[in-house]
């Protein structure tokens, strides 16, 4: 059907929401705007739906919801008896909205639901569907992404973001759909009175609490500690599960940034609410300027993220990567752990493919098997379930992605804000009873290990033609790998789609075991490292590069010809 056709159906047919009513009438003389909005559907995948929310099959809205929900009904319906689902929502833009959307079209399908009172982080979703034995979850939030923009991530029923299996057969059941015609839908307070849908209990979120307290290793040296921290929960749902944790052990100095306190989906202060970006902190770094903490702690919106930014000795504030803190954080654990007698015998930690490869080393150090995984969370939590499945959960240490997304136990199956807080806090409070700094204790893992520089890159591609570029940029780069990237020789390339991975000096090509995936890696000389692959929720393609050198200085060197290299590329 073509976009004109598409969007007469949606005047025709859109009218529960006034706002989208007003959306599609001002777009009535705008050609672009309605291709842009009916071009397409929104794609649904693993990591289910995000988009910018508005009017058109390409957006975020009641429509597209229920379509999806629907076509999750019809799968665990048919894979399952009598299933029930879990549902939580963030602070976005019509994010209660949503959520009731989908429990409307659950409840209607004959599924039990439970869904939280209010607001809760990401973490307390994967949570709930194990707590309460579901066989799937919904979580409303599109991460960190810009206020226009939600999402809607499903679960299976080990906690987990859906399996690609999984999101194939949802994909094509939401294929088969009629957005207008084929969604059953049912009234929210009547399902509330029938008992179909009801409130998760504040025992779940109690029994959350408790189990992330169960991670803590020196929590009982915080309240003397003398830590201060400043905390913002960037207008997301880490508010009170965040503080009710460090409240529970002993850090008591927290000042909270008053302006990102409470919900708010507009983020009007932090426009991009992203931790890893130094402009979502920025209100925050103003506080520490004021109280001086020793440590600055920022959530995003769904609480599955935590950044970090402490003093740097000069009077200011250091932004910490993801990579520093997770890597810091398992050399911490693995150290105390021993230190104590709880580390397990033949313990496992976990990271993503495009994480760096320090870890590699701490692993070594300390006896801890690493193992590699795509990127996203859900292939962490992936191997936690394999663990399970064989009676050896315990080896599961710690977990950690880049992108800021840590996990210490497998209690939950995604990535854990309120529990990496935690040991955070708990860290800098245990260096600070030592006399070392949280810069201090990165100096001496650099002085340890080498100096690993990890940057990301993301090259944005908006709109229609900005998909089909990427997709052009992707196939020159699988077809003619470059030789040199940055001045250095490439050893080896690896595609992942393709599953091979090539040895250039000798031209052998072996298999790779990992799951196909759009990703292609670039190992080069000296240890140094380029990775490329586009975002599985965004139009953008992210290169993750790594510079190995004795010192800082010389790894930002060798950083900055290896990206002016991939600049080029991605013209």
């Amino acid at each position: 059907m073509k976009e004109m056709e598409l969007y007469s159906l949606w005047c025709e047919n859109a009218k529960e929401d006034p706002d989208l009513k007003a959306e599609l009438e001002g777009i009535k003389d705008d050609k672009d705007g309605i291709s842009d909005r009916f071009y397409r559907d929104l794609e649904f995948g693993t990591g289910g739906l995000r988009g910018v929310i508005g009017a058109g099959s390409n957006r975020m809205n009641i429509y597209t919801v229920r379509r999806a929900t629907q076509g999750f009904a019809d799968y665990l319906n048919q894979e399952y008896k009598n299933p029930s689902v879990a549902i939580s929502y963030d602070s976005r833009i019509k994010s209660d909205v949503f959520s009731k959307a989908a429990a409307e079209v659950l409840a209607a399908n004959g599924i039990k639901v439970h869904i939280y009172k209010e607001l809760m982080p990401t973490p307390c979703l994967s949570w709930a569907v194990r707590a309460l034995k579901c066989q799937g979850g919904i979580m409303v939030t599109a991460s960190h992404n810009p206020a226009k923009y939600n999402g809607y991530k499903v679960y299976g029923e080990d906690g987990c973001q859906i399996t690609l299996r999984g999101a194939e057969i949802i994909l094509e059941k939401i294929n088969s759909l009629d957005m207008f015609k084929d969604v059953k839908k049912s009234d929210f307070d009547a399902e509330l009175k029938k008992g179909t849908i009801s409130y998760i209990s504040d025992d779940i979120k109690e029994a959350f609490y408790e189990r992330v307290l169960a991670e803590g290793i020196n929590t009982d040296l915080c309240a003397s500690s003398g830590l201060k921290v400043v905390y913002t929960p960037l207008n997301g749902t880490g508010n009170k599960p965040v503080r009710e944790i460090l409240k529970r052990i002993g850090i008591t100095d927290v000042t909270v940034v008053k302006e990102q306190e409470e919900p708010d989906g507009n983020f009007t202060t932090c426009p991009y609410p992203n931790p890893e970006i130094r402009e979502a902190l920025q209100v925050g770094l103003s506080y520490c300027e004021k109280v001086k903490p020793d440590l600055l702690l920022a959530t995003d919106p769904d609480c599955d993220r935590v950044g970090i930014a402490v003093p740097d000795g000069k009077g200011g504030y250091a932004l910490f990567s993801g990579n520093e803190v997770g890597a810091m954080l398992l050399e911490y654990i693995c150290e105390q752990r021993i230190r104590k007698g709880t580390m397990p015998k033949d313990p496992i930690a976990v990271k993503t493919i495009v994480t760096t490869d320090i870890v590699n080393l701490i692993g070594k150090e300390y006896g801890v098997k690493i193992i590699d995984v795509l990127t996203g969370f859900k292939f962490i939590g992936e191997q936690i379930g394999f663990l399970e499945a064989k009676g050896e959960e315990n080896r599961y240490i710690f977990g950690f992605e880049e992108s800021y997304g840590y996990l210490s136990g497998g209690y939950v199956r995604d990535k854990d804000a309120v529990d990496a807080s935690m040991l955070i806090c708990e860290m800098a409070a245990y260096y600070r009873t030592k006399g070392i700094s949280l810069i201090q204790a990165r100096e001496n893992m650099y002085k340890k290990y080498g100096m690993f520089l990890q940057t990301l890159y993301s090259f944005e591609f908006d709109g229609e033609s900005g998909m089909k570029h990427m997709e052009e940029i992707m196939a020159e780069l699988r077809k003619n790998p470059p030789a040199v990237i940055g001045g250095l020789k490439v050893e080896r390339f690896e595609d992942y789609k393709a599953s091979t991975s090539k040895d250039i000096a000798t031209g052998k090509v072996s298999e790779l075991t990992l799951p196909k995936s759009n990703v292609l890696a670039f190992y080069l000389e000296n240890n140094c490292k380029a990775i490329v692959r586009p975002s599985g929720t965004e139009p953008k393609i992210k290169t993750y590069l790594t510079a190995k050198a004795p010192t800082r200085g010389e790894a930002e060197a060798i950083e900055k010809k290896i990206y002016a290299d991939f600049t080029q590329s991605m013209k």
